[in-house]
C-alpha cells in the first residue's frame, strides 16, 4: 500500500513538472486572442542577401522580373545607397498602407501628415470633411494583409528621385454611420476586400528615410 502511495506521488511529481514546461514553452492564452498574422497572409522577413557577381540580386528579383526595367530601378537604388533594401522597403511600406488606409476611414489624418505628399494630404482632408459635413462617420477594422506586389519602380539618376509602386490586397471590414448611430452603408461583421495602388516616392542618399505616398489608384 505504502509502495504504491510512493508511486503515486512521483507520477504525480512527473506531471507538474511537464505541465509546467509546456506553459514555459507554449505561454498561455485566455480567451479568444486574435494571430498576429492571418493564415492566408504571408508576411515578408528581412533577410541579408548576399549578392554573387555577375548573378541576379535576390533581393530584386524575388520581387521584379530580373532584367526587367523594374529591376534595373531598384538596382540603380541599391547603387545609390547601399543601405537601401526591396524587402525592408516593401515590409514598411505594408505597415505604412494598413496605417494610411485606417487613418482615413477614421477621419484622423494629423498622425500621417509627413508620409503625404501635400496633394494627397488635402485630397484626404476634402474627403474626410465632405464625410462630416453629411453628418456621417465611418468605424472600421484592419483584418490583415492578404497580398503585396511591387508593379512598378522608376529612379532618375540626376535627381536622385525613386519611386516604388506598389498593389496592396487587404481585407478590413467598414461600416459607415449617420449621426444617429444608425447604418447607412456597409455592416461591421462582413470582411470586405480592398485593393489599391499607392506609388511611394523618395530622394536617395538623403538623411530622411521616410518615403511618401504620392499618387493613389485605388
Amino acid at each position: 500500500m505504502e509502495s504504491s502511495l510512493i508511486e503515486l506521488l512521483v507520477l504525480a511529481g512527473i506531471a507538474v513538472f511537464l505541465i509546467l514546461r509546456l506553459k514555459s514553452v507554449l505561454g498561455t492564452r485566455e480567451g479568444f486572442e486574435k494571430t498576429s498574422v492571418e493564415p492566408s497572409e504571408t508576411r515578408p522577413v528581412t533577410r541579408n542577401f548576399e549578392v554573387i557577381e555577375g548573378q541576379p540580386d535576390p533581393d530584386i528579383v524575388h520581387y521584379v522580373v530580373e532584367n526587367s526595367d523594374e529591376a534595373k530601378a531598384l538596382a540603380e537604388m541599391k547603387r545609390t545607397e547601399s543601405s537601401f533594401s526591396v524587402a525592408e522597403f516593401v515590409q514598411g511600406a505594408r505597415g505604412a498602407y494598413e496605417m494610411i488606409l485606417m487613418s482615413f476611414e477614421t477621419g484622423e489624418l494629423d498622425g500621417i501628415k509627413p508620409f503625404l505628399a501635400d496633394d494627397i494630404f488635402q485630397s484626404f482632408v476634402d474627403a474626410v470633411a465632405a464625410r462630416e459635413d453629411q453628418g456621417l462617420r465611418i468605424e472600421a477594422e484592419f483584418i490583415g494583409m492578404r497580398e503585396t506586389h511591387v508593379v512598378g519602380a522608376t529612379f532618375d539618376a540626376e535627381t536622385g528621385l525613386a519611386e516604388i509602386t506598389l498593389k496592396f490586397v487587404a481585407e478590413l471590414t467598414s461600416v459607415v454611420l449617420d449621426q444617429n448611430g444608425e447604418t447607412v452603408e456597409g455592416d461591421p461583421k462582413a470582411v470586405k476586400r480592398q485593393k489599391d495602388t499607392w506609388t511611394f516616392a523618395r530622394e536617395m542618399g538623403r538623411d530622411d528615410p521616410n518615403w511618401q505616398l504620392v499618387a493613389t489608384d485605388a
